[in-house]
Parts: structure tokens; C-alpha cells; sequence
């Protein structure tokens, strides 16, 4: 057996291969990622990533959860700082929005989005899981911020669902790159609506 050949048959660590699966989909989309280049990409086989995965959707979820589990360290640091409500709630939206144009974790969303409606129930329980986690935490968030008097008086689950709703779509048109919806633009764009609702006229 060659060396080439013993690296093969050694499986490299997990989070190499869902952050190239996550790279080359961020680049191509999921119609671009093939088994055999993502393997050649880790020195995996094809028919090993198959074993793990099974599928491209697959794939495709378990990729979409890795970036999740990151970005919800990210978002447990920043929620359990010591800052203000308010400075902490535009750190989540901050987190929330993406980056710019294909935006690598942004991307994943989109394919996951396309390919739900096809999707099996525990396939769909599962990115369900991923956005109760952050509309939680949201929640929590502008409760503690009503508590104390930092935002007016809001019903907190129903702000936070019209909340993530502005942010998805926002999110959607930076990812997507729609002329006049930069990142700096939307975040501009949703500070003043918050301000406007969770400031103004407080009572």
C-alpha cells in the first residue's frame, strides 16, 4: 500500500471535511459539491464520505449544524456579557447578518431553505432545532431588557418572531447581493427600527 493509499483509508477529523464541504458550497452550491472532489479536497474516499453521510442533503444539514454549533458559542459569549440589552441585542443582530455575498454559513441556509420543502420530518426537526435556538435565546434577551427597563413594554416572543422575520429577509438580500442592501445598509436599516420599537415612546 502507498503512503497516498494509507492516507486515504485514515479518516481525517471532522470538522476538515464539513468546513471544506462548507467552503467549495459556499463557492459552487450544493449542485457543485461532488463526493469525489470533496473527498480529494480531505484525502478521503468517496465512497468513506458516503458511509458517513449518505447523501448530499445530508451532507449538507450536518455542515449547516457544525456552523451552527460555532456561531452558538459566539452567541452564548456575547449574550452572557456583561453589556447593556441593548448593546447586546445589536450584537445579535450583528452576529444574525451576513458578512456580505455568499456568505459561507449564509449559503448553507439558502440550500438547506431550497431543499426543505422536500425534506423528511426529522430532516425538517432538525433545522427547526436550529432556529428555536436562536429565537430562544432572542427571547430571553428582550424579556431581560423589558425587566429592566431598557425597552419599552413588548410581548418578547412576538417581537422576537417579527424580529427574525426582518432579519431573514434582510439577511437573504445581503447573501444574495440585491443592490441597495449592503451589510452596512441593513444594519442601519434595523438599528433605527429598533430604536423605533424599543425606544421610542417608551412607557
Amino acid at each position: 500500500m502507498t503512503p497516498a493509499s494509507r492516507r486515504r483509508n485514515i479518516a481525517p477529523p471532522r470538522e476538515s471535511v464539513l468546513a471544506a464541504a462548507m467552503a467549495t458550497i459556499a463557492e459552487h452550491g450544493l449542485d457543485g459539491l461532488t463526493m469525489a472532489g470533496l473527498g480529494r479536497d480531505v484525502g478521503m474516499s468517496s465512497g468513506h464520505l458516503l458511509y458517513y453521510f449518505r447523501t448530499k442533503d445530508e451532507l449538507l444539514l450536518r455542515t449547516l449544524e457544525w456552523s451552527e454549533g460555532r456561531l452558538g458559542v459566539k452567541r452564548g459569549e456575547l449574550l452572557a456579557s456583561s453589556a447593556s440589552a441593548a448593546d447586546r441585542l445589536r450584537s445579535y443582530v450583528e452576529l444574525y447578518v451576513p458578512d456580505g455575498p455568499r456568505d459561507p454559513h449564509w449559503t448553507l441556509w439558502l440550500e438547506v431553505w431550497n431543499r426543505s420543502q422536500h425534506a423528511g420530518e426529522k430532516a425538517r426537526a432538525r433545522q427547526a432545532a436550529i432556529e428555536e435556538a436562536w429565537h430562544r435565546d432572542l427571547v430571553a434577551l428582550l424579556a431581560e431588557g423589558v425587566s429592566q427597563g431598557e425597552f419599552r413594554s413588548i410581548a418578547p416572543d412576538r417581537f422576537a418572531t417579527r424580529l427574525r422575520a426582518i432579519l431573514d429577509g434582510f439577511s437573504v438580500h445581503v447573501a444574495v447581493d440585491i443592490p441597495g442592501t449592503g451589510r452596512t445598509q441593513v444594519l442601519a436599516h434595523i438599528g433605527e427600527f429598533l430604536e423605533e420599537a424599543l425606544h421610542s415612546n417608551r412607557s
